[in-house]
């Protein structure tokens, strides 16, 4: 399996002039960006990657001068992905959707030197006919070093009802996440983020930022970092990761926020400061996913423990704070 770190999809923002007022949606697409086909920006809207003023949209949908489009543009969809005989610990499956419970290290989708070996290509196999739903039916994604829980649609049906839950923050994520520092108390964060200026694969607490609210606990406090359980209202690029770094409390072990590394704490075992360092990812895990049946409307709820190495270093820490 590849290495790289996926790039999140590009992402464009668009106002609708005074001369496309009234008119469809799609035409006023292709009116604005004459580069890409009217059948691409129609299926990108019809698979979810186009917002309107917010909300997830239809083609006929007529616009109004000052109204906001914000777009991402993954992949060209002709793209051939490959399924492959890649084990998959899932935590439930029906007719209708599968939670997977991924492991930190697989890449979701597939990228520019990620085209196999990823989340995607494992649930191709798994179930053959999502290769007939946009991004075989996945409908959020993890960073290629997060671990934790993912629902999947089995029908491009139940994905669009599922974004637009995702969209209108009816479906509960909850992380675990190991930060560096002793956080006292729980609290919140609500700060944009948007892509950094200079560093276009990292995202950045910026004020033209979309919005964005993570809300944190303190589950367990040790010598120097502390356990948090954090819920996100909104699902931004990186979100906890770039939140925690703006609080000064970067996820431990993320090479691109912040937290590797950290210099030994008075009376800690040496052994914790080496697992410290020695620990190569973000220590971030989605432990808790609920949303409501897209089909039954059923409250459903899953959860799945920490992977080993994060479990690991948590107890190492519980021993040590307890020395």
């Amino acid at each position: 399996m590849s290495t790289l770190t996926q790039d999140p999809a590009p992402e464009i923002r668009l106002t609708v002039p005074q001369t496309l007022h009234g008119k469809r949606l799609d035409a006023a697409l292709a009116a604005l960006l004459p580069d890409h086909s009217r059948s691409r920006l129609q299926r990108l809207v019809r698979d979810g990657h186009v917002r309107l003023d917010g909300r997830i949209p239809e083609c006929s949908d007529k616009v109004a001068a000052g109204a906001c489009i914000e777009m991402e543009l993954p992949e060209s969809a002709e793209v051939s992905w490959k399924a492959q005989p890649i084990p998959l610990e899932i935590v439930h499956e029906d007719h209708s959707l599968l939670v997977i419970n991924k492991p930190p290290g697989m890449v979701v989708h597939p990228g520019a030197g990620n085209a196999e070996g990823t989340l995607l290509n494992a649930v191709m196999h798994h179930a053959p006919s999502l290769v007939a739903v946009p991004r075989a039916g996945i409908v959020h994604r993890l960073d290629k070093d997060t671990s934790g829980l993912l629902v999947v649609a089995k029908t491009d049906a139940v994905r669009l009802r599922l974004v637009r839950e995702l969209q209108a923050r009816r479906i509960k994520r909850e992380y675990l996440a190991l930060v560096r520092g002793v956080v006292r108390a729980g609290g919140s964060v609500a700060a944009p983020i948007g892509r950094h200026p200079v560093h276009r694969t990292r995202m950045s607490v910026q004020q033209r930022g979309k919005e964005a609210t993570s809300h944190y606990t303190v589950t367990a406090a040790y010598r120097s970092h502390t356990l948090l359980r954090v819920r996100l209202e909104s699902g931004r690029t990186h979100q906890i990761r770039v939140h925690m770094a703006h609080i000064g409390h970067p996820v431990m072990g993320d090479p691109v926020y912040g937290g590797r590394g950290g210099a030994a704490v008075k009376g800690q075992d040496s052994r914790v400061t080496e697992l410290l360092r020695g620990f190569r990812r973000q220590a971030l895990h989605a432990g808790r996913l609920g949303l409501s049946h897209p089909e039954t409307a059923e409250a459903m709820e899953w959860t799945a423990p920490m992977p080993a190495d994060m479990r690991s270093l948590v107890e190492a820490l519980a021993v040590d704070a307890r020395s």
